[in-house]
């Protein structure tokens, strides 16, 4: 959709409105581009810029964040004025939205709040990246999984990284399973409403950078695991201990065990 530069900051929406009235109503639809945001982690010459939808700008200014015109005026990267706050909040009524003056903020402003869906999600996909192709998971896993040659003891680690290689990849499934509405996109749910409520909050809260950073670490966590069952593996001789060598009581996750690593 074509962006005209106007000053009134409706691209997308002017575009279908260019004959009415200033004072009048606008017809916007959640879809509609509200305005573009230069990312503020961009280097030098490669800035990039983020279309903000209409959709965007309503998941700002509700539950969990509520932001204030001020904050949200940051956000959107609106110049600073005396009547900065009133400008936009009178843009915001023309399409049905309403920024009460003096409002509060409801959480608590971080970093992440500066950032904008399509900043937030280029920022997850960045980290997964690195995550995927920096992590030295090898190097890890050699140094930790070789710290003990006591065969029992690796038999033990070797069930202790299969459980833990189990429990990462049930929180995986369900952090992709996420259907939370993010930029112009509003999927259709998979997950049972009960716990898709928390990750929408959750992704709310993040602007949609949460659950694709935590899968990102749990990738790098799994590249480990995977490594380190690799180490024990070669450790292990081949044909090995029967199981009445082994030591077969109960597993038992103690966390003076962890501690102790």
């Amino acid at each position: 959709h074509h962006e005209q530069n106007g000053d009134d900051g409706f691209p997308g929406i002017r575009a279908r409105d260019i004959n009415m009235k200033e004072n009048l109503m606008l017809s916007a639809l959640p879809t509609d581009i509200f305005c573009s945001v230069p990312g503020r982690l961009s280097l030098l010459s490669s800035t990039s810029k983020y279309k903000v939808t209409v959709a965007e700008v309503q998941r700002r200014l509700s539950p969990p964040e509520c932001l204030n015109a001020s904050l949200l005026g940051g956000v959107l990267r609106r110049a600073k004025s005396k009547d900065g706050g009133k400008v936009l909040r009178d843009k915001l009524e023309r399409i049905g939205m309403q920024l009460p003056s003096g409002r509060r903020k409801a959480a608590n402003v971080t970093l992440l709040t500066s950032l904008v869906e399509g900043e937030a999600i280029h920022l997850a996909r960045d980290f997964g990246y690195v995550c995927e192709t920096e992590f030295p998971a090898r190097q890890v896993a050699e140094y930790l999984s070789n710290r003990s040659q006591d065969l029992s003891e690796q038999y033990r680690r070797k069930d202790l990284l299969l459980a833990t290689k189990m429990v990462t990849k049930e929180l995986m499934d369900l952090l992709n399973q996420d259907r939370s509405p993010l930029c112009n996109t509003k999927p259709a749910i998979i997950l049972d409403q009960n716990i898709q409520r928390h990750l929408t909050h959750f992704s709310l809260i993040t602007h949609g950078f949460g659950s694709p950073a935590i899968v990102a670490a749990l990738t790098a966590i799994q590249n480990y695991l995977n490594e380190s069952l690799k180490c024990i593996e070669k450790n292990i001789p081949s044909g090995g201990l029967g199981l009445q060598h082994m030591d077969t009581k109960p597993l038992q996750l103690d966390s003076k065990l962890f501690l102790s690593s």
